[in-house]
């Protein structure tokens, strides 16, 4: 029996047609699965670099976190540091100015005290002459007193400026004491001006 293909589409052999489909579907499929193993492999690597990055991240993160714990703590112990030194600096502020009142009242209770001794040890220490009576305003010292001679009154003038302690050394009034019969004496009075920047050492006022 003859067949007539009216379509004159070519019938497929078995064997060739086959084989023929076959291989144009396997060569498509080829290029497509590459396609998808490259994207997931890029994927994955893009993953791998952002997951170490972010553990990267994390590290620097965890070590200017730790830094600056030891930075708040350090900065804490200096401000305590700080605060004590501050204290004990007023309190030794403190005991210095009560120290320098106590000596200032010493040198006041002291200074005028000093400053007698030293003229009645000038005045010991020059013959012939004795002291009656001493006043002291503060600024001026006046004293009276006895001499066997003009010379042993200008003598005490002369001892009392060698001290320092005054600026002036006058004498006020000189006469012969009638009173006393068996000696020639002298009463005298003097004036001196202090020195304001006078210190009396102890040595000067140690005979």
């Amino acid at each position: 029996m003859i067949r007539i293909n009216l379509l004159g589409i070519p019938k497929k052999t078995t064997r060739g047609g086959r084989r023929a489909s076959t291989v144009a579907a396997s060569g498509g499929g080829g290029e497509g699965s590459s396609t998808i193993i490259l994207g997931l492999i890029f994927a994955g690597a893009l993953v791998v670099l952002i997951g170490v990055a972010h553990m990267w991240v994390q590290r620097e993160h965890d070590v200017l976190e730790k830094n600056l714990q030891k930075a708040v703590l350090e900065n804490q112990r200096l401000a305590d540091v700080k605060a004590k030194y501050e204290a004990s600096k007023k309190k030794a502020d403190m005991y210095e100015r009560r120290v320098r009142v106590i000596d200032e009242l010493k040198s006041a209770q002291s200074g005028p005290v000093d400053l007698l001794n030293l003229v009645a040890d000038t005045i010991n220490s020059t013959d012939a002459v004795w002291l009656e009576t001493m006043t002291n305003d503060g600024k001026t010292l006046n004293f009276t007193g006895m001499a066997l001679s003009p010379n042993s009154v200008a003598d005490l003038m002369s001892n009392l400026r060698k001290t320092g302690a005054f600026k002036t050394v006058e004498i006020k009034e000189t006469a012969q004491d009638n009173a006393v019969k068996e000696v020639q004496a002298f009463k005298f009075e003097l004036m001196c001006e202090m020195n304001s920047g006078f210190k009396v050492k102890k040595s000067q006022t140690q005979s």
